[in-house]
């Protein structure tokens, strides 16, 4: 007797997180560059970040649509909601940290801030290969467990730019307010992107 999947085969929500992995990377790209060449270039890769945030939203917007549209999807409903909200979280802190450097008319970046800005990049990386499999359902832990190694290399890295700001000396308290927020901002990108992978992690889980 065959055998037959209870599993839609609509492959449309597994494209649209694709993309939305795939956005997410090349948003932190530029938010790297920013950083390692700032300020030369910072107007331009701003509004290419932007753009990123601009599609993310479109993406996740899609995404509901779709998933209030369809009776039957290929994971949980719940998951896919909150799966779609974590990547786009993570493109949002990213575009959020860009207006930042522009607001606080940052003369030069901190070592620190491209030091996690190449962490947000990797860490965006292992979610856009994991996103991009997701539909297999298999293959994919080596991406969560990576992704959570970065994301304690995040925190190191931040908690040591702060010490730095305050053990320096004569250091306006203006700096360190500004600094302080930029790193805040630069580590809940790299915490969304764990947030998005226990997610993923999950549902493996349901699915295997």
């Amino acid at each position: 007797m065959a055998i037959f999947s209870l599993r839609p085969k609509d492959n449309a929500f597994f494209d649209l997180f694709k993309a939305a992995g795939a956005n997410a990377l090349i948003s932190s790209r530029y938010l790297c560059q920013m950083l390692e060449n700032w300020p030369d270039g910072g107007e331009s890769l701003a509004r290419e970040i932007l753009k990123t945030e601009q599609e993310g939203d479109r993406i996740t917007h899609d995404i509901v649509r779709r998933l209030n549209s369809t009776f039957v999807t290929p994971i949980d409903r719940e998951d896919i909601y909150a799966l779609a909200g974590r990547v786009d979280d993570v493109v949002d802190y990213i575009e959020e940290a860009s207006d930042l450097l522009k607001l606080y008319k940052v003369e030069a970046p901190m070592a620190q801030s491209v030091e996690l800005a190449k962490v947000l990049v990797d860490a965006c990386s292992e979610l856009a290969t994991a996103l991009a499999g997701l539909g297999r359902f298999e293959g994919l832990e080596e991406h969560w467990i990576e992704i959570h190694r970065l994301e304690n290399d995040g925190d190191r890295i931040s908690r040591d730019a702060v010490a730095a700001l305050f053990d320096t000396e004569g250091v306006d308290p203006m700096v360190v307010i500004r600094w302080k927020d930029i790193f805040a901002v630069l580590e809940r990108g790299i915490d969304a992107t764990e947030s998005a992978a226990q997610i993923l992690e999950g549902i493996v889980i349901k699915n295997s």
